[in-house]
């Protein structure tokens, strides 16, 4: 079975899902869709997808099946659905944000029907993953990353093999943390500079072209500083990332002393201004403290991915010879 002539499943449709779905989609993969809202399914239809209505006939139906959904909860409650008719050869595919523990279990699950799972979190943005180059974590048995490796290049750009079952997720948890804390830090950098009369566009710049740029700050900053604060991420998926990372901070017995004030810096966010509230706009709570509004002009309304759209290839971990877990 070759992967072009794979039938794929795809469990969620939101700001990521959908993207990641189009991907595949727009490459020419027999692709079958399901989600809770109707129109994104519809959607997919009238660009030449499938649709099921569970999550049982999907697996029935497709050869691997990607879930990309919001919460552990969700995941699991979909999974569950199709272990049923999982059998050999099936193939799980777990591309949201969750809880390492909770991938282990599932996948333990999948396995035990003859099946096989793979787990590939994704990171980068969801512009990013609008343009199939977005990176990916991939944590299964070097084998099942091989097979699945044509599938995983088109979804992303840099795909890189973490290591078994849960070590993708790890990672994952790990890189939200990082860019929430990038994202704290430029709130303060530019609410700070405002205060101090330094031009908007010109503190941008000086971030931008210093030691102390980001990924985050290259795409969020742009958002923050139009007034648009859109990235298609919200206050309560921070909320569950950063405190994903605090507990297995916790559990392994380490005494982090910035994450704990990040968790306490979203809850009060979410006090504030909702937990759907766009995840950029925790520089509110500095702008409504000092009475200031950093928006400038010249910066887009959202962000798009100016790449163009290329296969993927695989990442070897700088000082490796040779991809972990290869022979």
């Amino acid at each position: 079975m070759g992967y072009y002539q794979m039938k794929m499943g795809f469990v969620g449709l939101g700001n990521v899902g959908g993207k990641l779905a189009g991907s595949l989609l727009r490459n020419g993969h027999d692709l079958t869709v399901l989600d809770l809202n109707a129109d994104l399914v519809a959607d997919f239809v009238a660009k030449g997808a499938k649709s099921t209505d569970t999550p049982a006939a999907l697996m029935q139906a497709c050869d691997a099946v990607i879930t990309c959904l919001p919460s552990p909860a969700a995941c699991a409650a979909v999974v569950e659905e199709m272990i049923p008719f999982v059998e050999t050869g099936k193939i799980w595919m777990e591309m949201s944000t969750t809880e390492v523990s909770e991938v282990k279990r599932l996948a333990a699950l999948v396995t035990e029907k003859g099946g096989t799972a793979i787990e590939c979190p994704v990171s980068g943005g969801c512009h990013r993953a609008d343009t199939g180059n977005i990176s990916i974590f991939a944590g299964a048995d070097r084998a099942t990353f091989e097979r699945m490796l044509p599938i995983l290049t088109t979804l992303g750009r840099r795909v890189l093999h973490t290591g078994e079952i849960g070590s993708a997720s790890t990672l994952k948890v790990m890189t939200n943390y990082l860019a929430t804390a990038n994202l704290l830090t430029c709130c303060e950098a530019l609410v700070t500079m405002k205060a101090v009369g330094i031009d908007m566009n010109t503190t941008y710049e000086a971030m931008k072209i210093s030691s102390g740029t980001s990924f985050v700050h290259e795409t969020e900053s742009q958002v923050i500083l139009n007034g648009s604060r859109d990235i298609s991420f919200t206050m309560d998926l921070v909320k569950k990332d950063i405190g994903l990372f605090q507990k297995l901070a916790e559990d392994a017995n380490v005494p982090l002393e910035i994450s704990p004030l990040m968790v306490e810096i979203f809850n009060d966010g979410i006090a504030k201004y909702g937990e759907r509230e766009l995840s950029p706009n925790i520089i509110r709570r500095l702008e409504d403290a000092t009475g200031l509004d950093v928006t400038a002009t010249g910066f887009p309304l959202e962000l798009t991915d100016e790449e163009p759209e290329e296969q993927g290839y695989e990442v070897i971990p700088t000082g490796l010879s040779k991809p972990i877990l290869a022979d």
